[in-house]
């Protein structure tokens, strides 16, 4: 970055725009520092993104370049996640580094009338401990467009005029800071957190416009280790920055920092509580047919009493239902009531396609039929059953809180191992299927380069020999990239069953993605199984097997999965190396409120490791999906090399989310530290528990407001 001199009368000037400033009646919205977390410039502040706000910043400053994931988890808690390239940390003329680091944060206090917010947050807490400091911040607004921010910062935030720990009052142990041992990283640097000197920084941000934002502030980092090094050597602790939010979904930063460099950032913004498009593009639902002496003098039904009454009505149904995007599966006749099993092809939303199929069924059956009974399948599996009257579809359509009382007159439960009911009417459903697509493979965060990209061309395929027996596969041909630069294998003391990654990223002749044959089953009403054989991903075939124990109406869903697996070869054609391995795990699933999902998964790993993984996702009512893992293995640190554990962030977009029409595809990606060989699973598709989980409580009670949509 460019050098510069120290501005003259720049602390005048702002403080004079400070000043000066028009009163503005909306609201301040906390904007993003260059290490990409909602604060001014580079310090902190107490204030919090939007509850499920997430920002992607890119930040450079001096010569770091910083890349940051952040997610305001819950309105209280935001985490991130930074990818930094830091040029000569170790000194002038050094190599780059590239370093992975995440940071917690936590508002403790509410903004009152007279109190401000508070937080308290770690810094780089987890990781090699290049950029650690851990803070406490305070934040008051005044007027809805000032804020003005003071706290207390140790580590890296506490270097810049420093005094001795106030915490050593407590503990004589507060008062010295260890250095930081970075081995192999990715550890929590418990050993120094809140340790060593304690200084103090602040400042104050102003939204001049409805766009535009100055920012001041007091630094309370020295840059100590440059300094020292000879690489930085700031003259002054004040920086001056502009943000510029022209809408909502991006900002970008210009600031003057230590009287000497120029900094930039820019920061592009997801609300996952709301919709990229301005509203939905669903096709409009049929209105419900209530049944009145009118309707029934003028209409001519078909008599379900006879096989031909029954199969027109049933083909008139279904294909009804084949225009709103679900697929008629069977329909049973019993006594004044219904009962249909259907594939939900495009509703992400269950309650969305079970409002439109009984919107359906009040046009295409006699009037004497007043229960319908509505059993979405998956693999040929029926998940739930939902009973809904014909009579309150009448009566709700239009009422005021229709949502909340269709929901409450609804009778959820398991679905029936067989239709008890007869006759039965059997709608023919599609069997192949097949798509076209480009590929883009993409490995993040490497040790030696930030990313590496490969673009492809996928064809992939599936055929139903039944509805619960599918063969599917993939073949891909490489178009380019540079995937396969750099060395394919890192040291580890594992068996190498992901870092050797690179050499299946070698080969650019068409490839067998996956190829496998995948047969589900109940073997109880409430227990699902799996058994799948065959190419199961690109590094791994063999066969696996599982048991889910999920009830329609609970939280809580335990399984069983075991897997013999054998290392493909680096071609991926038909042909095997070497090593095999028997894997499995226990899992446990448990649906907290507010969209909270856990998952803990016991057992052996690819690598012969044992140990776990705990995960947890935060699923919005648009399923915009984000979440966090880590995997802890009897593997040593030194075993499993640099990061020292498997953990990372993933995310999953639904398709409609940016469309506006209906789908259940989604688009998902994991944001690793660093992929090792330890803690690492079989990557089989089909798993039980994202199969089952959408038409079961309490996802249905969940997204029940899209009944009437």
């Amino acid at each position: 970055m460019p050098h510069f001199s120290r501005l003259p009368g720049l602390t005048a000037t702002a403080l004079a725009l400070v000043l000066g400033a028009p009163a503005m009646a909306q609201e301040q919205v906390p904007t993003y520092t260059l290490y990409g977390t909602p604060g001014l410039i580079e310090m902190p502040t107490a204030q919090s993104a939007p509850d499920g706000e997430i920002g992607l910043t890119y930040g450079a400053v001096l010569d770091q370049r910083r890349t940051t994931f952040t997610f305001q988890v819950t309105p209280r808690i935001s985490g991130s996640f930074r990818y930094s390239r830091i040029d000569e940390f170790f000194g002038p003329g050094e190599d780059e580094t590239y370093d992975r680091s995440f940071d917690l944060r936590v508002r403790v206090l509410d903004e009152s009338r007279y109190l401000p917010a508070v937080a308290v947050g770690l810094q780089d807490f987890l990781g090699t401990g290049l950029l650690s400091g851990e803070y406490v911040v305070a934040t008051k607004t005044f007027g809805g467009r000032v804020a003005v921010t003071g706290g207390l910062g140790w580590g890296r935030l506490g270097s810049q005029g420093g005094f001795e720990n106030p915490l050593g009052a407590i503990d004589e142990r507060f008062e010295v800071r260890p250095e930081i041992d970075f081995g192999e990283g990715g550890t929590v640097n418990d050993d120094v957190l809140f340790r060593g000197d304690a200084a103090p920084f602040g400042g104050v941000s102003v939204k001049l416009t409805d766009t535009l934002t100055f920012k001041a502030e007091y630094s309370s980092d020295a840059y100590a280790r440059e300094d020292a090094l000879g690489t930085f050597e700031p003259s002054s602790p004040v920086n001056f920055g502009l943000t510029y939010r022209p809408r909502k979904e991006f900002e970008l930063g210009v600031s003057y920092l230590y009287g000497e460099e120029l900094g930039i950032s820019g920061t592009l913004i997801l609300d996952p509580k709301s919709r990229e498009t301005v509203g939905g593009q669903d096709i409009a639902p049929l209105p419900v047919l209530v049944r009145t002496q009118d309707v029934l003098a003028s209409e001519s039904w078909e008599d379900p009493s006879t096989a031909a009454g029954r199969e027109t009505i049933t083909g008139e149904i279904g294909q009804a239902m084949k225009g709103e995007g679900m697929t008629l599966v069977s329909l049973v006749f019993g006594d004044r009531q219904v009962r249909v099993r259907y594939v939900n092809d495009d509703f992400r939303s269950y309650p969305q396609g079970m409002g439109r199929i009984a919107r359906i069924l009040t046009h295409g059956l006699p009037p004497e039929y007043e229960l319908f009974i509505l059993e979405p399948v998956e693999k040929g599996l029926p998940v739930s059953s939902v009973q809904i009257r014909r009579s309150d579809m009448e009566r709700l359509e239009n009422r005021p809180g229709a949502t909340q009382l269709s929901y409450d007159r609804s009778v959820i439960g398991p679905a029936a191992a067989a239709p008890a009911l007869a006759p039965r009417e059997v709608y023919e459903i599609p069997r192949f299927s097949w798509n076209i697509a480009p590929d883009l493979d993409l490995s993040a965060f490497d040790a030696s380069e930030p990313l590496r990209a490969g673009l492809g061309v996928e064809l992939s395929s599936s055929y139903a020999i039944r509805p619960n027996l599918i063969v599917s596969g993939a073949i891909r041909q490489s178009l380019g990239g540079n995937l396969e630069e750099g060395d394919p294998i890192r040291a580890s003391g594992l068996e190498p069953v992901r870092t050797n990654v690179g050499f299946y990223n070698e080969v650019d002749t068409v490839t067998l993605k996956d190829l496998t044959l995948a047969y589900y089953f109940k073997p109880g009403q409430e227990v699902f199984g799996r058994v799948t054989a065959g190419y199961l991903e690109r590094m791994f075939g063999g066969v696996s097997s599982e048991l889910l124990w999920s009830p329609v109406n609970s939280r809580l869903a335990l399984g069983l999965e075991v897997n013999a697996v054998q290392q493909r070869e680096f071609e991926q054609g038909l042909g095997f190396q070497d090593y095999d391995v028997v894997t499995g795990h226990v899992s446990a699933y448990y649906d907290f409120d507010n969209g909270f999902m856990g998952q803990v998964d016991m057992g052996r790993y690819l690598a012969g490791d044992t140990g776990a993984t705990v995960s947890l996702d935060r699923e919005f009512d648009n399923g915009f999906r984000v979440g966090g893992y880590f995997t802890l293995t009897d593997a040593t640190e030194e075993d499993f090399g640099e990061g020292s554990f498997d953990k990372g962030i993933r995310i999953s977009i639904p398709v409609d989310w940016f469309l506006g029409t209906p789908s259940r595809r989604t688009v998902s990606t994991n944001l690793s530290s660093l992929t090792r060989d330890g803690g690492q699973r079989v990557r089989v598709g089909g798993r039980l528990y994202d199969t089952v989980k959408g038409g079961q409580n309490p996802d249905l009670s969940e997204d029940w407001g899209r009944f009437w949509r």
